[in-house]
């Protein structure tokens, strides 16, 4: 990631501009504390700060968390949204703890690159290698359990993915300067907490229309998978460790998250991938301000600021979603989905109701001749499921986007719109343009103007356009 020049990253913290939290942190050297620009804490002095990439890169130069804006907490940099090269891949993977489950050569090995090119990498982009990075992500989810959790400190050492408690102290002590007892005792009293729930608050940039996306999403719930109630969205994840489930509303200035967890070391890969459903990592000023300069898409910003498109947490449901919601109406679409998941998923919690969506692998069994659809639907639908299953196809956030799409057009029934719509949601590339959405012309033409014009060729911007206006059009 290139950093802004050093002048425009203090200007920022003058400002204590929240739009920069997460694009960058401030590290004060006579303190020995980074921080969030948008910090409360008296301005330092220029001469006596620098700015680094990360929270790990931060923490890898001998920073420590500063305790009043915790910096460590501010949302993800968009960047990795966008990038799909080797740094963006990874870091999205890292994010979903593959570090914590395969350690760095698993991580290497799903990229496709040797571990010292992957580090090396690392280093030049964000500042900190593979590891220094999930040490980084391991301490706020220690953080998290400690002040949000009744669970013993030792539980909570591992649940974050410490190979040891000695370990777990160190590193607490190292980035926030105090010790997991510490960090317990200045929390408030846990009330109104189901046991085995972790309550979080997620941090997103304004302006978020939480709502509109928990509105589309729940329009869509499979039954039995997913719920819609009273503004509250609720759905079953199939996490590494076994089943989770996650209820997502709009708080003040935070997405509320109520996560229910099988294995507790699960927390950062259903975090990850709550944040990516919801795009709570976005910039959506930079998204408004990119196309309010254009004409023809300026009322849509205007008329509904900070929307989001929705992605997704789980590639194959994602893909079952796009083949059998082409043809038939929402409410179609949400019958077949429930019966395909009541008839072929499994139960996420024994004596309840929740079902977990069926896995690719345990769909390769299945009789298309049973499914609930026509035949070239349902032999689309095990095309897919066999190559996912047979490692041929990948769907997730650290996959190489224009290898996959190459591979969804080389299976039978998927044409460019459904391997685009997946590259867009399940694979989380914001840099596609679904042309049949458009509908007219011009509205294309306006877009690539959008696209191409105030940021020069930088990513971000276009690709977050794209996003921005494929959820305003649904």
């Amino acid at each position: 990631m290139i950093l802004p020049d050093a002048d425009t990253c203090y200007r920022a913290v003058q400002g204590r501009d929240p739009r920069f939290d997460g694009w960058f942190f401030i590290a004060v050297r006579t303190t020995g504390i980074y921080c969030r620009p948008s910090c409360p804490a008296i301005t330092p002095k220029r001469a006596n700060v620098e700015f680094h990439p990360s929270a790990a890169a931060a923490q890898r130069a001998g920073f420590r968390a500063c305790k009043r804006c915790r910096p460590d907490a501010s949302p993800g940099s968009p960047e990795w949204d966008v990038r799909g090269d080797l740094a963006g891949r990874a870091l999205r993977l890292i994010s979903d703890g593959v570090i914590d489950r395969d350690g760095v050569p698993g991580l290497a090995r799903r990229l496709g690159y040797s571990e010292r090119q992957l580090n090396r990498t690392l280093l030049a982009e964000v500042g900190a290698g593979p590891i220094a990075l999930a040490r980084a992500q391991r301490a706020q989810t220690a953080r998290v359990l400690l002040e949000t959790t009744d669970l013993p400190a030792t539980d909570v050492a591992f649940a974050a993915g410490f190979a040891s408690v000695r370990q777990f102290n160190a590193t607490m002590q190292a980035v926030f300067a105090t010790t997991p007892t510490g960090l317990r005792a200045k929390r408030g009293r846990i009330t109104g907490v189901e046991p085995g729930t972790i309550v979080l608050r997620l941090a997103y940039r304004a302006p978020m229309d939480l709502g509109a996306t928990l509105d589309f999403l729940g329009t869509r719930a499979i039954p039995g998978v997913e719920e819609y109630v009273d503004g509250i969205y609720t759905r079953t994840v199939s996490a590494p460790g076994g089943p989770a489930l996650v209820s997502c509303s709009p708080g003040e200035g935070a997405l509320v998250c109520r996560v229910r967890l099988t294995d507790q070391r699960d927390l950062v890969a259903v975090v990850a991938r709550v944040r990516r459903l919801l795009d709570l990592d976005a910039d959506p000023v930079a998204v408004d301000d990119l196309l309010g300069t254009d004409a023809a898409l300026a009322p849509l910003v205007t008329k509904r600021p900070g929307l989001r498109s929705p992605g997704a947490v789980d590639g194959f449901e994602m893909a079952v979603r796009a083949v059998i919601g082409q043809q038939i109406s929402v409410a179609g679409a949400r019958t077949v989905l429930g019966r395909v998941a009541a008839g072929h998923g499994s139960i996420a919690f024994d004596g309840e109701p929740w079902l977990l969506f069926p896995t690719a692998g345990t769909f390769t069994a299945v009789d298309p001749t049973t499914l609930p659809m026509p035949r070239a639907r349902a032999a689309t639908l095990l095309a897919v499921a066999e190559a996912m299953s047979g490692g041929a196809l990948t769907l997730d956030t650290g996959a190489d986007r224009a290898r996959e799409r190459a591979a969804l057009l080389a299976l039978p029934g998927i044409g460019p719109w459904t391997a685009d719509y997946l590259r867009m949601r399940a694979l989380a590339d914001p840099d596609v343009l679904l042309a049949g959405d458009l509908g007219v012309a011009k509205s294309a033409a306006a877009l690539g103007v959008a696209i191409a014009g105030g940021r020069g060729d930088w990513a971000p911007w276009r690709s977050y356009a794209t996003h921005h206006l494929w959820a305003a059009l649904h």
